[in-house]
């Protein structure tokens, strides 16, 4: 299992990395700050991150993560959690620590789907990990109220 957990972790980083450039890329390429170009640059970030998934899938499948489709979706879900807990950290200005955290969420988000679409796995932990996971939504809201000293 932990052969598969950690090629489901690297397929994803990577992935997740590249994800990053292109949607960096497609912002810049759309280059503007109005309320105009907002459908066209949201639904280019919406292709690229399907086209993501469905790269996710193949090459899950390609590195012996079966079921690719499954763990890819399950990898979006959690990655959906995950930005959503990230809002309530600070950001920062480097460009290769805001890639790097990309890849870990990746990383992260694909070696927790790998686990919770695991046969081996029983019942129990996978629900013991998806408490966990969406656990992370109150907390993050917590630590945002807190820090802002509401």
């Amino acid at each position: 299992m932990r052969g598969r957990l950690g090629r489901a972790a690297v397929v994803c980083a990577a992935l997740g990395v590249w994800w990053w450039a292109t949607v960096r890329l497609a912002w810049a390429g759309v280059g503007c700050a109005d309320w105009g170009c907002l459908l066209p640059a949201v639904s280019l970030l919406v292709l690229l991150s399907a086209a993501a998934v469905a790269g996710s899938a193949f090459a899950l499948e390609r590195v012996g993560v079966r079921p690719g489709r499954r763990v890819a979706l399950t990898a979006a879900g959690t990655l959906v959690v995950f930005r959503l807990a990230g809002e309530s950290l600070p950001s920062w200005t480097s460009t290769l620590a805001d890639a790097a955290a990309c890849g870990a969420a990746f990383a992260g988000a694909g070696a927790l789907a790998a686990f919770m679409t695991e046969p081996d796995v029983t019942r129990g932990r996978r629900i013991a990990a998806l408490a966990a996971i969406l656990a992370l939504l109150p907390a993050a809201l917590a630590f945002s109220i807190a820090r802002s000293g509401l």
